[in-house]
């Protein structure tokens, strides 16, 4: 049986720009961010929107976003499906919620330096997948 093939789909600007954007706006534009999204965790009528706003740090930040593919045999592209629901809001409520905030602050952290940066990108784009186990 032929298996279909995965691939990522991406449409980022080039590596300077997400620089100069990370420079200039991403870092402080990016704390308000997961700020404002972490408070609306709290609540339950909050917690749609701020887990999705922590899906979108990458994109925040450093202009990183994501997008895997599944192409089949045939040709058909679709999404590649998602763990269960169920599973995935455990997961936040047990761990996703404190896991990703430890791992957003030392990412934070690795962007203020100049060697740190591509590990930091790395792990801002890791944050979907660590906040919810959402496949991009």
């Amino acid at each position: 049986m032929i298996q279909p093939i995965i691939y990522e789909q991406t449409g980022r600007p080039g590596c300077l720009w997400q620089i100069l954007w990370f420079a200039f706006i991403g870092w402080w534009l990016g704390a308000i961010w997961v700020g404002v999204a972490w408070l609306l965790c709290l609540t339950v009528v909050g917690l749609p929107v701020g887990a999705a706003m922590l899906n979108n740090v990458p994109q925040v930040m450093a202009l990183r976003g994501r997008r895997l593919v599944r192409v089949t045999p045939d040709g058909q592209t679709s999404d590649v499906p998602q763990i269960n629901l169920l599973i995935r809001a455990v997961y936040f409520l047990l761990i996703g919620w404190w896991l990703s905030a430890i791992w957003m602050v030392l990412a934070y952290a690795l962007c203020m330096t100049i060697i740190g940066l591509p590990l930091g990108f790395w792990m801002f784009d890791a944050v979907p997948t660590l906040v919810t186990l959402k496949r991009a």
